[in-house]
């Protein structure tokens, strides 16, 4: 599984969806809370209201039914009872007698089928003189009132109230409000959302910033500040940040341009000749071992030329070493004017050079060149009014042909160019067939 980008972590991972998400949700349980504590406490406001209209119209019918229990005009009351339970929401009325005897009764069919007996029978005699009981369970409510006539107690009256459509009312409005409050929730995330991002807008730029120069390493970028807050004071703090990084970088950048041309210089130094300016004798051996394994895993025909001068000694003796360094300077420019642009001569230390001559055609151009060079070194040549005797003895041997070790190669072409001092100098020799 690939790890997720920056671009991704930085969209799932967004302080203004998380901020957006923490306030809905703050928003969402505190308006929830107080719909659930306001639709309770309208529940039971409306269930006291109920009680209490339940409770006056209980009197009222008490009322009308006194003059029927003392006259035993039990059609009348039973009429009564009938028109009572056409208000709605009545479960079972019951008028009772003095000594709990059933005077007129009227119940609802489900509810008579349902509890039977639907209203207690025995009358509360010990509170005829309270104005009225009520009994309130979760769907219905249970009222008693006395019945009176003048003022004397004439019996009771029993009334059971439905509260289901109250409920269901209450239920409705509660389905209503949280639409409502859904919606409102949705608004209010989407306006949330607007202004977390307006208002988190310079936080936001300054990450992006930060990415931005983490990334592409580029100190000099400044981040914008919006106000004079804390995010704009935080700006501020971040901008002198990348500018002292920047500086630091510059310096840092300067001191390693600086150690860089020093260790190339170094280098060139350390494979340089100080007098002539030709590579020295620690290139010659990198650069011999280098040239012979190409050519020997290539099968390409490799030179190496061991040069000595002749009578560099008797220079030194008779005009001294300054006419001496600068004759091996003439040698060198005269040598490198012969030379192919591949070729690699080397200065190997006092009147010593070596000469790699890579890829050559055959033997024959390696030894018309070694003839070339003892032509050019034998050239007269004049050092302070002064014709220096100089001449060159070379030895010639080839890898992989004579050797393919760079230590064997470079003994042989010695051994090659001392049989061409033997023969009698200014001349050459082939390593194997020195005379």
């Amino acid at each position: 599984m690939t790890p997720p980008t920056t671009q991704q972590i930085r969209h799932t991972d967004s302080l203004v969806r998380r901020l957006t998400r923490l306030n809905l949700l703050v928003l969402a349980v505190t308006m929830l809370l107080t719909f659930g504590l306001i639709a309770t406490a309208a529940l039971l406001v409306a269930r006291d209201q109920q009680a209490q209209a339940a409770e006056q119209d209980a009197q009222l019918l008490a009322h009308s039914l006194a003059p029927m229990l003392v006259f035993e005009d039990l059609a009348a009351a039973q009429s009564e009872l009938m028109a009572f339970s056409r208000r709605g929401g009545v479960l079972a009325v019951q008028a009772l007698r003095i000594g709990n005897r059933p005077f007129a009764r009227w119940a609802e069919a489900e509810a008579a089928a349902r509890v039977p007996p639907l209203m207690p029978s025995v009358m509360p005699s010990d509170l005829a003189n309270t104005p009225a009981v009520r009994q309130m369970h979760l769907n219905s409510l249970h009222v008693w009132v006395p019945i009176k006539l003048k003022g004397e107690w004439v019996g009771g009256l029993n009334v059971q109230m439905s509260l289901q459509a109250l409920q269901y009312t209450v239920l409705r409005m509660v389905g209503v409000a949280a639409v409502l409050i859904g919606l409102a929730i949705l608004v209010a995330g989407r306006l949330l959302r607007r202004v977390q991002k307006l208002v988190l807008a310079p936080i936001v730029e300054l990450s992006e910033l930060a990415e931005q120069v983490s990334t592409s390493q580029d100190y000099s970028r400044r981040a914008r500040v919006h106000h004079a807050d804390e995010v704009g004071r935080l700006s501020e703090r971040f901008n002198q940040m990348l500018k002292r990084v920047e500086i630091s970088q510059t310096e840092l950048n300067q001191q390693l341009q600086r150690e860089q041309r020093a260790g190339q210089q170094f280098e060139q130094l350390a494979h340089q000749d100080s007098l002539t300016k030709l590579p020295n004798r620690l290139y010659f051996q990198s650069a011999l071992q280098r040239h012979m394994s190409h050519s020997c895993q290539n099968a390409l025909l490799m030179a190496l030329m061991f040069v000595d001068l002749d009578s560099f000694k008797l220079v030194n003796d008779k005009h001294g070493h300054d006419a001496g360094d600068a004759v091996l300077c003439e040698v060198a420019a005269r040598m490198t004017r012969v030379l192919r642009n591949g070729d690699v001569l080397c200065r190997l230390g006092g009147d010593e050079f070596g000469l790699i001559l890579p890829e050559v055609p055959d033997e024959a151009a390696a030894e018309a060149l070694a003839l070339r060079l003892i032509a050019a070194i034998r050239e007269p040549m004049v050092i302070g009014g002064h014709l220096m005797p100089i001449g060159a003895t070379v030895g010639l041997a080839f890898c992989p042909t004579d050797e393919v070790e760079a230590s064997q190669l470079l003994s042989a072409a010695d051994v090659a160019m001392y049989a061409a001092k033997r023969a009698g100098k200014n001349t050459f020799r082939r390593a194997g067939r020195a005379a």
